[in-house]
C-alpha cells in the first residue's frame, strides 16, 4: 500500500490514522474561498441591510463553530484542541464577491488544514443562507488551502492565493 495513502489499512479499509506516536508541534493552516453575488446582495451585505441581520458577523461565528466541529462531519478527521480560529472577510467590488480567509492553529500531532477549509466553507454557506431571499443565484467557489506550517512537511505555501 502507498505510504502516502495512510487512511487505508493493508486490506484497503478506511481507517483513522494513528498519530499517537507523533510529536506535538505548533500547526497553522490558512484557507480561503469566495462567494460571488449580484449587485443587490453585494450592496446589502456591504451596507448591513440584509433582513436576517449582520451577515459577516454571523458567518464569522459559523466559521469558528465549523472549525471546532470538523471531526464531527469529516469521518477520518481527528478531534483537535484548537488554540486559535479567526475568519477575515474582504469585500471585492470588482468581482461582486466576498472573500473569506480562515486561520486555524493548534499544538498537536496532526494538522488543521481540514478545519481551516471547513471554516471557510461553512462561513460561505452561511452568507448564502442569509442572502438567499434576495436571490438564490450566488456561486460559492475557489475554496482552497493557502498555506500550512508545522508537522513533518513544515511550511507549505500554495501558489493560488
Amino acid at each position: 500500500m502507498d505510504a502516502r495513502l495512510n487512511h487505508f489499512d493493508d486490506e484497503g479499509n478506511a481507517v483513522m490514522v494513528d498519530v499517537g506516536g507523533k510529536n506535538l508541534t505548533e500547526r497553522v493552516a490558512i484557507a480561503s474561498g469566495k462567494i460571488f453575488v449580484d449587485d443587490e446582495i453585494y450592496s446589502a451585505i456591504e451596507k448591513g441591510t440584509v433582513a436576517k441581520g449582520d451577515v459577516i458577523g454571523v458567518a464569522r461565528l459559523a466559521g469558528v463553530m465549523a472549525a471546532k466541529k470538523t471531526s464531527d462531519v469529516i469521518p477520518l478527521c481527528h478531534p483537535l484542541p484548537l488554540s486559535h480560529c479567526s475568519l477575515d472577510f474582504e469585500m471585492l467590488p470588482e468581482e461582486s464577491a466576498v472573500k473569506v480567509t480562515a486561520t486555524v492553529k493548534t499544538k498537536w500531532t496532526t494538522g488543521v488544514e481540514m478545519e481551516a477549509m471547513h471554516a471557510v466553507s461553512i462561513a460561505l454557506l452561511t452568507i448564502y443562507d442569509m442572502c438567499k431571499a434576495l436571490n438564490k443565484g450566488m456561486t460559492i467557489g475557489e475554496i482552497h488551502l493557502n498555506q500550512k506550517t508545522g508537522g513533518k512537511s513544515g511550511y507549505i505555501r500554495l501558489v493560488k492565493q
